[in-house]
């Protein structure tokens, strides 16, 4: 990340002069992951950090390779542009989150579907119209940074990353991807395969290490119980503790369940020889064997004990 001063970013500091288009592109991101680590530090986020927003990057920069020869595009310049306006959204799709207030102090931490990321779009794009390009001609004025159709493709792939929740599996799912209304953007579609892919891509080990991080994220409460030992001579504390452990861990199991279950339908739209590769060589670890060793490492049976749970989603370490 290049050098930056927050205060720089203040809206009555702006506007912000790029010598290229690649230059701005550096600075929204930087712009974003001090959002982002902002955020992270004043809302106790552990999950949505910088470090999320580069593993979507990375995910997204793989996606796009295995799609980029198959993609019909009428310029170069075009699929570059594209590739730059991708790792902006990539950076930047969780800069703001938002959580609903809580009706008791000792309950998990909710958000409602769409505020976030309706937060985040709203002040990236005003971020970004505070940037222009310098003109090679003085005699000219200083160029856009981002043209009305990039700043749509930029919402409609942070708004793809939105999720619901489907009671028939359990699991979450991106609807952006079920549309049968409209058709969505490139953008957008690798954007949404990104935010859920570390699965897919990367493993087990990287999707329950994600799993562990949403939980301490969602449940700060926990905290001190956890490092107190406070449940050790409370069994109703005890029991409830045991029932929000319990509850995630069987979460982790019907997700990725769900995962390599909607795969297929999730790639649908985009180009079939950029499937075949996205299923047996991006997306590797989508398979029944992954998901029997997830059932089998996971302890997500009733009759599973806190001490269980406890280790297996190693709270203290993380904490």
């Amino acid at each position: 990340m290049s050098q930056l001063n927050s205060d720089n970013l203040k809206p009555e500091n702006l506007t912000r002069l790029a010598g290229s288009f690649e230059e701005a592109v550096t600075i929204v991101k930087d712009f974003a992951l001090l959002e982002i680590q902002k955020q992270s530090k004043e809302k106790r986020l552990y999950y949505h950090t910088s470090a999320h927003a580069y593993g979507v990057q990375k995910r997204a920069r793989i996606i796009f390779q295995a799609i980029e020869p198959f993609v019909s595009i009428t310029s170069k310049t075009s699929l570059t542009r594209l590739k730059y306006l991708i790792d902006i959204c990539a950076i930047s799709h969780d800069m703001v989150q938002e959580f609903m207030p809580n009706a008791s102090p000792n309950t998990f931490r909710r958000r409602k579907p769409g505020v976030s990321e309706a937060a985040t779009i709203s002040k990236l794009i005003n971020y970004t119209k505070s940037i222009k390009i310098q003109s090679i001609d003085q005699a000219e004025e200083n160029k856009i940074f981002l043209t009305n159709s990039d700043l749509q493709i930029i919402q409609e792939a942070i708004e793809a990353t939105i999720c619901l929740y489907d009671f028939e599996d359990n699991s979450m799912y991106q609807p952006a991807l079920y549309s049968t209304n409209k058709k969505i953007s490139l953008p957008a579609h690798i954007i949404a395969l990104s935010d859920l892919g570390s699965l897919g891509i990367e493993g087990i080990e990287a999707y329950l290490k994600e799993g562990n991080l949403i939980f301490l994220e969602e449940n700060p409460d926990i905290i001190p119980i956890i490092l107190n030992k406070e449940y050790l001579n409370q069994p109703e504390l005890a029991k409830k503790l045991k029932h929000r452990l319990l509850k995630k861990a069987k979460f982790q199991v019907n997700f990725a369940r769900g995962r390599e279950a909607r795969f297929m339908r999730e790639v649908t739209g985009l180009p079939v020889e950029a499937i075949a590769i996205l299923r047996n060589e991006v997306f590797r670890f989508l398979n029944k064997d992954t998901i029997k060793k997830i059932e089998s490492i996971i302890p997500h049976t009733d009759d599973t004990k806190l001490e269980e749970l406890i280790e297996f989603f190693d709270l203290p370490r993380l904490i």
